[in-house]
């Protein structure tokens, strides 16, 4: 079977889910509500963030959790659909290489995170896409 690309992943025809968790995760009680978001999910809540404004990972996984009436947001499945909005804006920047077209992910992913450094392309991108924004 081929691997599936950045657009199908992205485009996975899911939707967000609520489960109670049945044992202790990443530091929540057993019982706890946890949000499983969606690539889609992340991408409207980063649409929302202020061009020049960069958001931590942590405050979208409190804010997604809180607005859909959840305890937490999974940290596990919030880093890997990120991911897949970086990559999958990515390529889709590379067929149209107008920048103004392109989905502003940067302003959720730090230069310096783990997430950062699994990425496909050179951190500089988004560093520059960063600076490009604040003046």
């Amino acid at each position: 079977m081929a691997k599936k690309t950045w657009k199908e992943k992205f485009n996975n025809g899911k939707q967000p889910q609520i489960k109670t968790i049945v044992k202790a995760f990443w530091g929540m009680d057993k019982g706890s509500r946890m949000l499983i978001p969606t690539p889609k999910l992340i991408q409207d809540y980063i649409y929302h963030c202020e061009k020049g404004s960069f958001s931590e990972v942590e405050t979208m996984r409190n804010d997604l959790a809180i607005e859909v009436g959840a305890d937490f947001t999974c940290p596990m499945t919030s880093g890997i659909f990120l991911r897949i909005v970086c990559e999958y804006h990515y390529r889709k920047w590379q067929l149209n290489t107008r920048v103004e077209d392109i989905f502003p992910f940067w302003r959720m992913i730090d230069p310096k995170s783990d997430l950062a450094k699994k990425l496909s392309f050179s951190l500089d991108f988004i560093q520059e896409m960063r600076l490009k924004e604040t003046f």
